[in-house]
Formats: structure tokens, C-alpha cells, sequence
């Protein structure tokens, strides 16, 4: 059963916190583009619902919305993003920031670049803290 744990299921782990890292460094990457491109458009919110994700039995609700939105060119955009305000329904309008050559990772969230590099430091400090500890841990073991 060791072997299972430290040659398998620890490695797997720290993979995952590298693959969480790296994942929160592009959408923090992706909305700062967004906001600094300069280009906005008027979204409509086409759906707007919440998903339950139980975490050590605790139900932790988080709200979806998915919004259609005519870019710069012409095109029409439709995208899905975590967060916003629960007063947000279906049919309501609302600013979108976007980039111009990825209009499809706007973000509809108003610009906090300061929130973001918060959230970040606190989530990459976590990952790696959990990632470091686990490698630790199998090193020791090996």
C-alpha cells in the first residue's frame, strides 16, 4: 500500500497542484489582457444558473453565467464564466471586456487587477506549499 501512496498517488497530486498553478496564472493572464485591450462590448447574459460542489460534506454553490456578445469584427462570441452577481439573470445586459484576438476569454467582471494578483499569490503560496510538502514527503520515503 505504500508504494501505491508514494509512487502513485503523491506524484499524481503534486501533478495536479502544478497543473492548478498553472491554470490560474492563464486565466488571471487572460482577464488582465481583457481589461487592458481597452476594448469593451454589450453582452447579453443568455443563461445564468448555480452548480453545487460538496466539499468535505459542505455544499459550496457557485454561480455560472454564460453570455452572447458582438465583437469588434463582427463576430458573434459566446462564452461561460465562474462568479458575478446572483442578481444577474437571463436577458439582463452587461459590459464585457475582451481582447481582440480572443474575444471568446472575455470576462465580465469589472477590472480589479489587484484582487487578481491577491488571489493569485494566495493560490500559486497554496499549491506550492502543497506541492513541496508531498515532495517531501517521497523524497523521504525513496
Amino acid at each position: 500500500m505504500d508504494g501505491f501512496v508514494f509512487h502513485v498517488l503523491f506524484p499524481l497530486l503534486i501533478a495536479l497542484a502544478v497543473w492548478a498553478g498553472w491554470a490560474l496564472v492563464r486565466r488571471v493572464r487572460e482577464r488582465r489582457a481583457a481589461w487592458g485591450s481597452g476594448l469593451t462590448a454589450q453582452a447579453r447574459v443568455v443563461d445564468a444558473y448555480q452548480r453545487v460542489q460538496m466539499v468535505n460534506g459542505v455544499a459550496r454553490r457557485i454561480q455560472w453565467h454564460e453570455y452572447d456578445f458582438t465583437d469588434q469584427a463582427g463576430r458573434a462570441v459566446r462564452f461561460k464564466e465562474t462568479g458575478g452577481p446572483a442578481s444577474r439573470v437571463a436577458g439582463d445586459s452587461t459590459l464585457v471586456h475582451y481582447a481582440a484576438g480572443e474575444p471568446e476569454r472575455a470576462t465580465a467582471s469589472e477590472p480589479s487587477p489587484g484582487k487578481d494578483l491577491v488571489g493569485l499569490v494566495f493560490g500559486l503560496g497554496v499549491f506550492g506549499v502543497g506541492a513541496v510538502i508531498l515532495l517531501d514527503v517521497t523524497i523521504e520515503y525513496w
